[in-house]
């Protein structure tokens, strides 16, 4: 007999909501995930891992192309984006298989099937919508994630007019492609195709690519996608999508004057929108909705007893490492562990795999003010570090921006080659509440790409040596 009664049900199991169910089993508790789909949910098999997958091949045929920079001759080379996209998938389906051995190895029982809240502590499990199991459990969690978000009129095709699905699966590479939205996945989209010789136009919005980052790192990174050829137009947004049998004529608006542009794919990149529908929060009154989110404190409580939700299902940011951190706090909270703190969204880093890449963590500089922070400002250029000239990526820029009276790090950003790796740094000093004085006083290796970080803390305070 299958059991159908635990400690805790996880509803969901991506990044969020594997996570928490292993944490407690770790913790001595019985659970279980409720997944309908694929373990690891959007982004191990159609986000975060297989774009990062593609990303490294873009990234290698830029190198090919570029060879001759570092004294070796190639001509002659092609692509096979068949491989392509089957390195990616391949890599997908290894991890996502990694998953499910993983909640085996934790006795986390998983239940193939979409799970709905039924009040009382109860989740019903259907396939095919045919019921398959009643569970029941004092502890409930909700990480049923997101979807992209689709613009009425010009709903994604599967051919001409592409989801991010279609645009990680691609059978031939488009000559030309529009790009709608310059977040985090339209911009890494708009940096793989360009990368793999397609012409790319960007339309965002707001008056930057990447809006949600500092302005002077966004306007750094526009001007970077500009000169790999990238056509960017900001202030802008698309008002109708015209399909012919071979290409796409999309008319464009910016400031009352329009515009047509005609390509051969369009990717649909305007956000994502939380997987709140059919999932019976009608049997849970204590659940609130924030537009369209799903409301918890700082250790992911609904107000309904006994109800959590954690992950891209209660809101911004829309995050990997956000929805695991969440699992694990919601998790020991629930098992009464000491020293559970609340998660802080300002100590959550961000990253951008374009090229060149986008880092950060805390406050824009703009937003910094806003706080009423008086405040310090540190930079530090890419042209000023031995290793970045040695690897040949002379361009970027390190920014970090300090409180002027405490010595506190309000935010770090970073826009160049390697910088989502170097981002952690800054991210482990916030999160202990390290200060000017503790960056200053730390040795950092020679050469490497991380002395920028040392540098632009000493820029901020008028002690920087080597630019």
């Amino acid at each position: 007999m299958t059991d159908t009664n635990f400690d805790v049900i996880v509803i969901g199991g991506g990044p969020g909501g594997y996570v928490a169910a292993i944490r407690a089993a770790q913790l001595g508790m019985k659970a279980c995930v409720v997944e309908a789909n694929h373990l690891g949910g959007i982004c191990l098999n159609w986000g975060c891992i297989p774009t990062k997958a593609l990303l490294r091949s873009s990234e290698i045929h830029h190198l090919l192309n570029h060879a001759s920079d570092f004294g070796f001759t190639i001509s002659g080379f092609s692509f096979d984006l068949k491989k392509v996209v089957e390195r990616s998938r391949g890599v997908a389906k290894l991890l996502s298989g990694g998953i499910g051995h993983l909640l085996k190895k934790n006795k986390v029982q998983v239940f193939d099937g979409f799970g709905k809240l039924e009040g009382n502590g109860k989740v019903s499990v259907s396939k095919d919508k045919k019921k398959i199991a009643d569970l029941t459990a004092k502890h409930i969690i909700i990480a049923t994630g997101a979807r992209a978000r689709v613009i009425p009129g010009m709903e994604p095709d599967g051919k001409q007019i592409w989801s991010y699905r279609e645009a990680m699966v691609p059978t031939e590479m488009p000559k030309s492609i529009l790009v709608v939205g310059s977040g985090a996945i339209g911009i890494e989209f708009a940096s793989f195709y360009r990368n793999m010789g397609a012409e790319v136009t960007v339309i965002e919005m707001m008056d930057r690519v990447m809006p949600v980052e500092d302005a002077e790192i966004s306007k750094f990174a526009q001007k970077q996608f500009e000169k790999q050829g990238m056509k960017i137009i900001t202030g802008a947004k698309t008002s109708k999508i015209e399909k012919s049998a071979n290409d796409v004529t999309v008319t464009i608006e910016k400031n009352g004057k329009t515009e047509k542009i005609t390509v051969e794919k369009v990717i649909m990149a305007v956000g994502i929108v939380a997987n709140t529908e059919d999932i019976g929060l009608e049997n849970v009154k204590g659940v609130k909705l924030d537009r369209g989110h799903i409301v918890t404190d700082g250790y992911m409580k609904t107000g309904e007893a006994g109800v959590y939700a954690i992950g891209d299902v209660c809101g911004a940011p829309w995050l990997a490492h956000k929805a695991s951190h969440e699992g694990v706090i919601c998790i020991e909270k629930i098992a009464g562990q000491k020293d559970v703190h609340p998660i802080n969204k300002l100590n959550i880093p961000g990253c951008t795999y374009c090229m060149p890449q986008v880092a950060s963590v805390g406050l824009t500089e703009e937003k910094a003010i806003e706080a009423g922070h008086k405040i310090k400002v540190g930079r530090f250029p890419f042209m000023g570090n031995g290793k970045a000239i040695a690897l040949g990526e002379p361009e970027g820029m390190v920014k970090t921006i300090w409180d002027e009276k405490t010595g506190e790090l309000l935010g770090a950003h970073m826009v160049g080659a390697e910088v989502t790796e170097m981002i952690q740094g800054y991210v482990v000093g916030k999160t202990a509440e390290l200060v000017e004085a503790d960056y200053m006083h730390t040795i950092f290796p020679h050469p490497t790409l991380s002395e920028m970080m040392h540098e632009s803390v000493l820029d901020a305070y008028g002690k920087v040596i080597h630019f």
